[in-house]
């Protein structure tokens, strides 16, 4: 018998969605071009759509989004990319 603990990890889907929207809506500016970090930022602080183009549907995917879920979701991965540089 083996003694090897495997580890069992569920994924966390509504993250995983907003990376995906979010990398589409990044992908349509750059395409435009428009410095999508400004653009995204504008949109996250104002929740005014018009900081996004309608390229490729970007407008309406970035709708989907929950803003305080992807401001936390943000804050989140930025901390523990800091704390792992920290580490290594």
């Amino acid at each position: 018998m083996d003694n090897t603990t495997i580890q069992f990890t569920i994924k966390n889907e509504p993250e995983d969605e907003m990376r995906q929207i979010l990398r589409l809506v990044y992908d349509a500016l750059v395409q435009k071009g428009y410095n999508p970090i400004s653009q995204i930022v504008g949109y996250i602080l104002s929740e005014d759509p018009t900081y996004i183009t309608t390229h490729n549907n970007a407008r309406s995917l970035v709708r989907r989004l929950d803003r305080d879920e992807l401001l936390q979701a943000l804050v989140k991965n930025y901390l523990n990319a800091n704390d792992a540089l920290k580490e290594g």
